[in-house]
């Protein structure tokens, strides 16, 4: 049926043209398939947003409900997984096999019987067998391309899960120190009201008011700045998934939780374990299935013919078989081979490097979390009620006389500054967690809803 078909087309080109010949080998080759076998075969989408997600849905924010937002708007991440979606497309097109090719010959096109001329009509198909498991490799460095990507994925996770947990942490920061600026200033204004008391019955010069009302006055700056800074803090938390305007009231969380610190020997073993870690070690091998495809290449391939010739005047057919096969003696695929090599070398290279920046990262991590927890118990439990008493003790020798007012204003101060200390320490400890956490891919302290820690989560 095909031979009749072709022929059909032949005699249309013999009298035509090859402007025939074109419309004609189309038509020849859309004719014989029916509807259904031109349907197109369309790749699978991943899609990395699953729906539209509302913002803020309360006015009490957990970290828990941060990090579910983050996950599922932030454009980051959903880059990242379209490019899994992408290779995945790459290792379906690894895995087909080739095409055949047809080929149609017309030899003596215009030959005519009273010449004594014959035409000959050949039909060959031809298909190129791979040898060497070039396909098998292909599929290979595919997967692992994918699996690459995969882990790729989980580390810009991580990673952005460890920035919503610090802008989480800068967050309840604010909101504490918005507190502790209004205490400062209530306190101020307990100064002022003390010390105007004291003015007025002629107990103390009017300078000392006017510092009071000074100092009352830069307690409702810093009163202000906190609340900017709170501001600031929530809209680049909530940018991270997109929302330029929080809706949520509050944070809810503890900055005062403590972790149990394990030993550093099993926090760096967890670093090896981590999706940073085996990202480089996948791309490792990625790299080396990349250099086995390479080394199938310098194996030729063999293309296999067969195929049927007419002769015109007889009208008899004549089967064909014919054999094909590249002679490698210029093109060995060595520069391939040399470039496959390289980058393997360069992709040991960058695992070794990345596990010696994670060790260090760490290190320097774990060594500052000691430190943070040592200053936070000082500050805890010594310099805050040490300095909570001294104010107490002369804002109350003040209003008897027995202090003067540089006393009060004095021990004020490092009240204040005190304070907001051990809020730096506190949110300081908590980022370094985050960074340890986020390195280790795990809980500090082995609880399984990691990474949602902070005290005051709903669950």
């Amino acid at each position: 049926m095909i031979f009749s078909r072709l022929s059909a087309v032949l005699t249309c080109v013999a009298s035509r043209g090859l402007l025939a010949l074109a419309l004609a080998l189309g038509l020849a080759a859309v004719s014989p398939c029916s509807a259904d076998e031109n349907v197109a075969i369309e790749p699978r989408r991943v899609d990395a947003r699953p729906g539209p997600v509302t913002q803020e849905e309360s006015a009490e924010l957990t970290l828990r409900e941060a990090m579910g937002l983050m996950q599922k708007l932030n454009p980051e991440l959903a880059a990242s997984a379209r490019e899994i979606g992408a290779l995945e497309g790459a290792t379906l097109q690894a895995g087909l096999w080739r095409n055949p090719q047809l080929g149609v010959e017309v030899e003596d096109i215009g030959a005519t019987q009273g010449r004594g001329l014959q035409r000959f009509t050949t039909i060959r198909i031809g298909h190129a067998v791979e040898l060497g498991g070039k396909r098998q490799a292909r599929v290979t460095a595919a997967s692992l391309a994918q699996e690459v990507a995969m882990q790729a994925y989980e580390a810009k996770r991580l990673e952005l899960l460890a920035r919503v947990a610090d802008a989480f942490v800068d967050v309840l920061a604010g909101q504490e120190r918005t507190r502790l600026a209004a205490d400062s200033v209530a306190l101020a204004q307990d100064v002022v009201t003390a010390v105007a008391t004291r003015v007025q019955a002629g107990k103390a010069p009017p300078i000392e008011e006017t510092k009071a009302k000074l100092a009352l006055s830069t307690a409702r700056i810093e009163q202000e700045q906190a609340r900017r800074d709170l501001a600031a803090g929530r809209k680049r938390m909530t940018l991270l998934w997109g929302n330029p305007s929080p809706r949520f009231d509050q944070a809810l969380g503890n900055l005062a939780s403590v972790a149990v610190l394990p030993s550093f020997d099993n926090l760096a073993e967890r670093v090896r374990r981590s999706p940073v870690a085996a990202r480089d070690r996948k791309s490792v091998e990625q790299r080396s299935a990349v250099l086995a495809l390479e080394r199938t290449r310098r194996v030729p391939d063999i293309t296999v013919v067969a195929g049927v010739r007419n002769y015109s005047q007889s009208g008899e057919n004549t089967p064909l078989v014919g054999v094909s096969i590249a002679l490698p003696l210029f093109d060995r695929n060595q520069g391939n081979l040399l470039e496959a090599h390289r980058r393997l070398d360069k992709a040991e290279d960058e695992r070794a490097a990345t596990d010696f920046r994670l060790q260090s990262e760490l290190s320097q991590a774990y060594e500052a979390l000691l430190a943070a927890t040592n200053e936070i118990g000082v500050l805890r439990d010594e310099v805050l009620p040490g300095a909570s008493s001294a104010f107490s003790v002369a804002n109350r020798g003040y209003e008897l006389g027995k202090f003067g007012f540089l006393e009060v204003l004095d021990a004020q101060r490092t009240l204040f500054q005190n304070r907001v200390l051990y809020l730096r320490a506190l949110t300081n400890y908590r980022k370094l967690v985050n960074e340890i956490e986020r390195l280790t891919a795990a809980p500090i302290d082995d609880k399984s809803d990691w990474p949602v820690r902070l005290s005051g989560d709903k669950p």
